[in-house]
């Protein structure tokens, strides 16, 4: 269920359905220093994944990385008592039955402060995103700012992609274009990732960019 693409770093894919299109899920996993795991984006905890999960290590830090992906982050909550819960702006708000430990922004928090870098990825009201980089395996972890749809997707997935001009490519669909309110502050926000030394880029959605990650989200976002 787990794949490992480097080490301490593994993703798992489930089935998953938005707007009537089969575009699937990734659920990313990092094992931080004394074992401890970073879960990005969650999917749902059942019994196959929470045994490999515990091989790994210890489920310490669940994050909601923005205001559409939470929908599983609960059970992780309920399965790991222990378990810190982070969410992206305004999900505080939207999810008040969670508990959350704290709202994630800029900076790093304490616990992985070090090893994790991280960007708001503002004027993006709908999503208030916060993604992530991996300086030991340099990759960055996106949700909803690029997809990377190929030819593995269903029939109706890639036609859709076509029209939404992200097909085959790294980068956000028309849709992302229009719901980015405030372009100024979002080329900020994506300067401060492309500064950053990464070739593998993990999307949410679609297949995993291995290679040349940066050059293409530099590209996909030139409109900007």
């Amino acid at each position: 269920m787990l794949t490992e693409l480097a080490p301490n770093l593994w993703v798992t894919e489930r089935p998953f359905r938005f707007g009537g299109l089969s575009i699937g899920t990734r659920m990313t996993v990092l094992r931080l220093a004394g074992g401890e795991l970073f879960l990005h984006s969650p999917v749902a905890l059942d019994t196959g994944l929470r045994e490999e999960l515990d091989a790994l290590g210890r489920v310490r830090y669940v994050v909601a990385p923005n205001k559409m992906h939470h929908l599983f982050v609960a059970e992780y909550g309920d399965g790991y008592p222990d378990a810190l819960l982070y969410c992206a702006p305004g999900l505080e708000i939207k999810r008040k039955d969670i508990d959350w430990h704290a709202t994630l922004g800029d900076t790093p928090p304490e616990a992985w402060r070090g090893q994790l870098e991280q960007v708001f990825f503002a004027g993006f009201p709908i999503a208030n995103e916060v993604d992530f980089f991996h300086p030991p395996t340099g990759t960055l972890i996106v949700t909803d700012i690029a997809f990377h749809i190929g030819e593995e997707s269903p029939a109706l997935v890639r036609f859709a992609f076509r029209l939404l001009g992200a097909y085959k490519r790294l980068g956000p669909s028309v849709m992302e274009r229009i719901l980015i309110r405030d372009r100024i502050a979002a080329r900020e926000s994506l300067e401060k990732m492309l500064a950053w030394d990464f070739d593998r880029v993990i999307v949410t959605h679609g297949s995993v960019v291995e290679h040349g990650g940066r050059e293409a989200l530099r590209k996909s976002y030139e409109w900007l």
